[in-house]
């Protein structure tokens, strides 16, 4: 039988670390990320809040259809995500060189 040499090909550990601290804080500094977040969280936050209580028994109907909410969301989603993405663009275009 013959032995295996070492080979001439180092492996090195692949680095997972994930520094999302600059980039993140950089976006948050946009002001159409911000109404983004915004939107996003007063037009779910009611829906959310129904469906959960309603899961965990709180709400006084087991099987609620919460129109208004409903309506909320739909009508604040769209505008939220449209002004993050626009917002991670403009910071995007304003970090490149």
């Amino acid at each position: 039988m013959r032995q295996r040499g070492l080979s001439a090909v180092v492996v090195r550990p692949i680095n997972f670390t994930v520094r999302p601290q600059p980039a993140m804080s950089q976006y948050l500094k946009s002001t159409w990320v911000r109404v983004g977040l915004l939107l996003l969280v007063v037009g779910a936050t009611p829906l959310l809040f129904i469906i959960t209580a309603a899961a965990l028994g709180l709400w006084p109907d087991p099987n609620p259809n919460p129109v208004g909410p409903g309506i909320l969301f739909g009508l604040t989603f769209w505008p939220a995500i449209i002004c993050i993405v626009v917002g991670v663009i403009r910071a995007r275009a304003r970090r490149a060189p």
